[in-house]
Order: C-alpha cells, then structure tokens, then sequence
C-alpha cells in the first residue's frame, strides 16, 4: 500500500513521533540545538535515546560527587553553628527536635561532666602502686557516676516526655529515636554541642 493511502490519524501520529523524536535528540544533547537546525532523524532520536547513562569519565565525574559532598556537610556544619535549621541535616529539624535540644541546653544535666569526672579518675588509678587506696575510691566514684548518669538520663526523658505531649500532642512520640536524640545531647560537652546551644541554663522553653 503507497503512502498516499495513508489515513488523517496514521499522519498525525507520524508527525507526532517526528517531533518526539526532535526533542529527545535535543535534550540528548544537552539542550544545544538551535533554531534553523535540521530536524533529526527518527534513528538518530533512538541512537541519542541509547546512549550509556554512565559518564565517559568516571574519574571526574566521581571527583565531582565528593565536591558535591563536601560542599554539603561544610554547608550543613556552618548551618549547626549558626542556627539555621533550614540548611541543617534533616535529623536535626523540626519544632520537635528544636524543643528537644532547648530543653536538654537549659537543663543541668549530670552527662555534660561525665566525661570530666572519667578523665580524673582515669589519672588516678595510674597511681595504684604509689596509693592503691585513691585508686580504689576513684575506680568506685567512676561506677557511681556511670549509675547517677543512667538515672539522670531517665529522668529527663521522663520530663521531657511529657512536655513533649502537652505542647505537640501525643502524635509527637511517634517520630523514633526522640529519647536517644536528647540522651546523646545531654552527654554532650555544652560547648561541643551541634547544633549550638541557643539558651541558658535554666533558661526552658514554653
């Protein structure tokens, strides 16, 4: 059967197919078709279509990504100082993570000297042998901190909790790892903390 032959529909679809073809050969190419250009051919459409998706250098395109990476976690460090949640990792936004850390920053939390208190015992037992004595009661102090530090813990969970429920409902526990998150703050140095502390001790939010 000629071409003449062909019906409206069968024409309009050609045409159609045509132009598809048209774009994605254009957009293969990165956009740099210009006005005046000869129409591609439905081949060379189908050839740009069955291009590899892997870049012709790896090396660079790798080197790239880390760039890309690095630039990021940079952005993302500057945002922690500064506060600006927006550009925070996504861990650390949200009105609940915010209260989260308020809370913890303006409590006194036994953690945030833990790692003091270790350190000082940890000097006193290398003087066993001169006194076994100071060594034994720092040993039993480190204990005794460990045990003060886990109910302390608890308890601010505990306080936190419930404030937790009264400002953003009960709908607000369901988002996991919330008693970890202010577990982990609270063990934290004050002036190590990310993001920075933005109140005072004693200082709670509403």
């Amino acid at each position: 059967m000629s071409s003449s032959n062909k019906s409206p529909n069968e024409s309009v679809s050609a045409v159609t197919e045509s132009d598809d073809a048209a774009k994605m050969l254009e957009k293969a190419n990165g956009g740099s078709a210009k006005k005046g250009r000869p129409t591609p051919t439905r081949a060379e459409a189908e050839a740009a279509r069955r291009r590899p998706l892997v870049p012709a250098d790896r090396k660079a395109a790798a080197k790239a990504a880390r760039a890309r990476a690095n630039a990021d976690r940079d952005r993302e460090y500057e945002a922690m100082k500064s506060g600006d949640e927006a550009n925070m990792p996504y861990r650390d936004r949200g009105p609940v993570k915010r209260y989260i850390r308020d809370f913890v920053d303006a409590r006194w939390n036994v953690g945030e000297y833990f790692l003091f208190i270790a350190l000082f015992c940890l000097i006193c037992t290398f003087f066993s042998k001169q006194a076994p004595l100071l060594a034994l009661i720092a040993l039993g102090l480190m204990y005794l901190i460990v045990l003060i530090a886990i109910v302390d813990a608890y308890i601010l969970w505990r306080q936190l909790k419930k404030r937790l429920v009264t400002k953003f409902g009960d709908d607000a526990l369901k988002t996991r790892g919330l008693a970890m998150y202010a577990i982990m703050r609270a063990f934290q140095i004050r002036r190590g903390r990310l993001p920075k502390p933005v109140v005072k001790h004693g200082e709670y939010p509403n």
